[in-house]
């Protein structure tokens, strides 16, 4: 699993670098919900964390952009991305923003 150099981290995840260390060991988690950066069709999504643990994310794994512990709090996260994209771009592309000019890698 691959992580965004400034991860966002939703404020009810309480240790930030043990949830990431089990999202990189793909152990089971019981609210943590990612917003990754799917580069088949260029766009974010949010997935609960169980859906990494298929065998197919093991050899593709996901970029992820942020973590949360609940859809709620993931929607808001996009929210607040879309809302720092536009202040600094003018516009709500939020590929664009988060990666500009170099695509994950």
């Amino acid at each position: 699993m691959k992580f965004y150099k400034n991860l966002y981290i939703g404020d009810t995840i309480k240790n930030p670098g043990r949830t990431r260390r089990k999202l990189k060991r793909h152990a089971k988690l019981q609210n943590v919900y990612v917003i990754a950066y799917m580069e088949e069709c260029r766009r974010l999504a949010i997935y609960h964390c169980a859906m990494f643990r298929q065998h197919y994310y093991r050899e593709h794994p996901p970029y992820v952009v942020g973590i949360a512990s609940s859809k709620e709090e993931a929607e808001h996260m996009i929210c607040r991305i879309a809302q720092e994209a536009l202040e600094v771009t003018g516009k709500v592309d939020l590929v664009s923003y988060l990666f500009a000019d170099r695509t994950p890698s």
